[in-house]
């Protein structure tokens, strides 16, 4: 049985998903699947992922390494570290300002 929690969706970004994964040490597709699913409860499926690393490539954020077999592993680059610094942090007070409101409001229980 699926929670009330479930009916808000899930509020994290494929992008954001990514670059943290990958800002852990590089990974090819599969590891970063496995690694978004145990950090934040996410699947990512192959459309989804190969689309962001498509676009995060484009932009800089990520580079691809030579190709191990059949599998690419990709790295996070300097701009994309940074990126993601910004966007953790602005995610960080949004949550710490949420979480003081309930607590004031005693809207916890």
């Amino acid at each position: 049985m699926a929670s009330k929690l479930d009916d808000l969706g899930r509020w994290s970004d494929p992008s954001v998903l990514v670059l943290s994964s990958l800002a852990g040490g590089e990974k090819h597709g599969y590891a970063m699947v496995s690694d978004i699913d145990e950090m934040a409860g996410v699947h990512l499926g192959p459309g989804t992922l190969y689309g962001v690393l498509s676009r995060l490539e484009e932009l800089g954020m990520i580079e691809a390494l030579p190709a191990e077999g059949r599998r690419r592993p990709y790295r996070i680059t300097a701009g994309g570290a940074r990126a993601l610094e910004a966007q953790l942090t602005t995610i960080s007070a949004v949550a710490q300002t949420g979480l003081t409101r309930l607590r004031a409001a005693g809207s916890h229980a």
